[in-house]
């Protein structure tokens, strides 16, 4: 495909992406939905919390993994290969997902779906990268995130209309034909490119980040799991873990081709940028987790009315994402950043204030005030870190920016979940004291399980529901304030770390301007001193 042709379909291109974005996003917002039935006993998987962190867990740690290595392999052998090749896996492992027969079974296929997913993500802002000119990429990556509004957006109603008519694994074979419909299109559509100058693939560098972040993720859940955190099946994976991601760190710097390049953050603007993409997501996906189960659990939602409840946070993010990338032409990368950030940590802090009757449409108001800020940091932050990194290394940007929201979503479900389940089973041991030892520590795991005793004792569990409730309610702020401190901590990042604008004076393209004036001068002037 020549350049005019590639130029003339840029639009119809980013399309393309977007659909292949789609799948990958529907499929992680729809389970939020999925989780309260998964967990129940009877039509479901009977998945403890833990095992239902696990099984969010498993595809953000392999996707974060694997997202530099596929970056650096369609670097090689062609994006829009590497871009069908990943639709095709994802699709695969969702009809995998959808007839696993047990928690475990879903958390591999759930796993085999990460693959995919980081085979198909760092190649969609490479290929816009090298699609689109420097003055039009900011609203083309403006665009691309909208498409995560639009997934968050049809993911839970899709969900819900799913859940409400058929079984849970329904919810992941919506990917089949979204992902079919992709794969199509980009090998009609799409052209090809590769970075021929690409480095080799770290292995071990690969091994060693995976090893690191399940041992590290392992430590936390596990910690959560049983109340105990000075443990050595607790603290020995927690410390292997960091020990692990410190020698991966180590590694990385000294190697010709790293799979994780760390001397790129030495660039303040890029660090910053990383930071809130990170921390802006840690938020989004602990709230997510919570206020599934606070929906459906608490106050009795079906999973259709959960699902329509969030539709605010993506109409939040669907009306703010186009508005980034003007704020950043007129602003800066850093004071849309900062506001977003802030403005993210006040309504995280809000949560807070839900309790077991609370109107609904105060949750529907926070869901879009968050779904705005994050809204405008994401284009904001992933905008600047492309425009650190010169072209031929757009895959490495992508991979980059997209490590830092998986990464932070594995942490989040890892270190807020836990948190949500020791103070949920602190709060609620008074009211368990008359049960059997093994009631109370089924009932105590998690709401699903709480709900699922007092179910099967009857008329005396009726009297497990209110307290079950007040201790979920409780638990829940407790981890949104956590939460909230540290989005505050990442508006301070951006604020102090990612550089204004520059002053007009300063900008290259002026002082190169300056300076062919003046080697002109110079010119006119020794050509009258000859003429002369």
């Amino acid at each position: 495909m020549d350049t005019q042709a590639i130029y003339r379909r840029r639009w119809i291109i980013l399309s393309v992406l977007i659909v292949g974005l789609l799948a990958i996003v529907i499929d992680n917002t729809v389970l939020n939905v999925a989780l309260k039935t998964i967990a129940e006993p009877r039509g479901g998987l009977g998945a403890s919390q833990s095992q239902l962190e696990w099984a969010i867990n498993s595809y953000t740690l392999v996707f974060a993994g694997l997202l530099f290595t596929f970056g650096v392999i369609g670097d090689k052998v062609g994006r829009k290969r590497m871009l069908m090749i990943g639709l095709a896996l994802f699709g695969l492992a969702s009809v995998l997902s959808a007839y696993a027969q047990s928690p475990e079974q879903l958390i591999f296929a759930r796993a085999a779906m990460g693959l995919g997913g980081a085979a198909v993500m760092p190649q969609t802002l490479s290929i816009i990268s090298n699609v689109f000119e420097p003055a039009e990429r900011p609203r083309a990556i403006g665009l691309w995130a909208m498409a995560v509004g639009i997934g968050v957006a049809t993911g839970p109603v899709l969900g819900g209309v799913l859940l409400d008519h058929f079984w849970w694994g329904s919810v992941f074979l919506i990917n089949v034909p979204v992902t079919v419909i992709g794969a199509v299109a980009a090998a009609i559509l799409v052209p090809e490119s590769r970075n021929r100058e690409a480095g080799g693939i770290d292995y071990a560098g690969v091994l060693m980040s995976i090893v690191g972040l399940v041992l590290l993720v392992y430590g936390i859940v596990q910690g959560g799991d049983t109340s105990s955190w000075l443990r050595l099946d607790v603290l020995g994976p927690i410390a292997g873990g960091l020990a692990v991601l410190a020698v991966f760190a180590w590694y990385e710097a000294r190697i010709q081709h790293p799979s994780l390049d760390v001397k790129l953050f030495r660039d303040r603007r890029l660090s910053a940028s990383v930071g809130a993409i990170g921390l802006a997501f840690f938020g989004m996906g602990g709230v997510f987790f919570f206020t599934s189960f606070y929906l459906q659990n608490v106050r009795g939602y079906t999973p259709l009315a959960a699902g329509l409840l969030t539709v605010p946070f993506a109409v939040g993010q669907l009306l703010a994402s186009p508005r980034s990338a003007g704020l950043v032409r007129r602003y800066g990368a850093k004071a849309p950043s900062t506001v977003g950030m802030f403005v993210m940590a006040a309504v995280i802090a809000c949560y807070a204030t839900l309790g077991t009757s609370t109107p609904i449409w105060l949750l529907g108001l926070m869901f879009a005030v968050q779904g705005a800020a994050i809204g405008i940091v994401m284009p904001a932050a992933t905008a600047a870190v492309m425009d650190v990194l010169p072209r031929e290394r757009a895959g490495a940007g992508s991979a980059l920016t997209n490590t830092a929201r998986q990464v932070a979503v594995a942490l989040s479900v890892a270190v807020l979940g836990s948190i949500l389940a020791e103070f949920y089973r602190n709060s609620l041991s008074p009211s368990l004291t008359g049960l059997p030892a093994a009631a109370r520590g089924v009932a105590s795991s998690s709401i699903t399980a709480t709900q699922a005793v007092a179910q099967q004792l009857g008329t005396a569990g009726r009297s497990l529901i209110g307290p079950a409730n007040t201790a979920f309610v409780h638990s829940m702020h407790i981890t949104t304030l956590i939460a909230a401190l540290l989005a505050l901590a990442g508006g301070f990042v951006v604020l102090g770390w990612m550089p204004g604008q520059p002053r007009k004076a300063e900008a290259p393209a002026d002082r190169e301007h300056e300076a062919e004036l003046a080697i002109l001068e110079q010119e006119m002037l020794q050509t009258a001193e000859r003429e002369g």
